[in-house]
């Protein structure tokens, strides 16, 4: 099976726009296609408990970002401040780039 493709993709700068984190922002760390989902830095945190492993790993209580959903987050355009729809435009010849639809900033440089 294909793995789906998505308007998002790592670094970019996103907004929670449904559930718990709702109107928090972040930067995209990872994007997993095949599940549909990404984890956003210090976005939706859980707590886990873990044992000691070895002389490196200390046991307890261990806060870490759990998935989203990626239907769940917005890009967030920096020139207009808000979450925005993404629309592609051919830019520099052949070269397909990622814009906002409000505002025509290109998000793919």
């Amino acid at each position: 099976m294909i793995a789906p493709r998505f308007h998002i993709k790592k670094n970019d700068l996103v907004m929670v726009i449904h559930g718990r984190e709702k109107g928090k922002s972040g930067r995209i760390l990872k994007v997993f296609p095949e599940k549909e989902k990404v984890i956003v830095e210090k976005i939706n945190f859980v707590k886990r408990h873990s044992r000691p492993h070895g002389q490196q790993r200390k046991g307890g209580i261990i806060e870490k970002e759990a998935p989203l959903h990626i239907s769940n987050v917005m890009l967030l355009c920096e020139k207009c401040n808000k979450p925005v729809r993404i629309g592609h435009r051919m830019v520099e010849g052949s070269k397909k780039a990622r814009y906002c639809r409000k505002c025509g900033e290109i998000f793919d440089k």
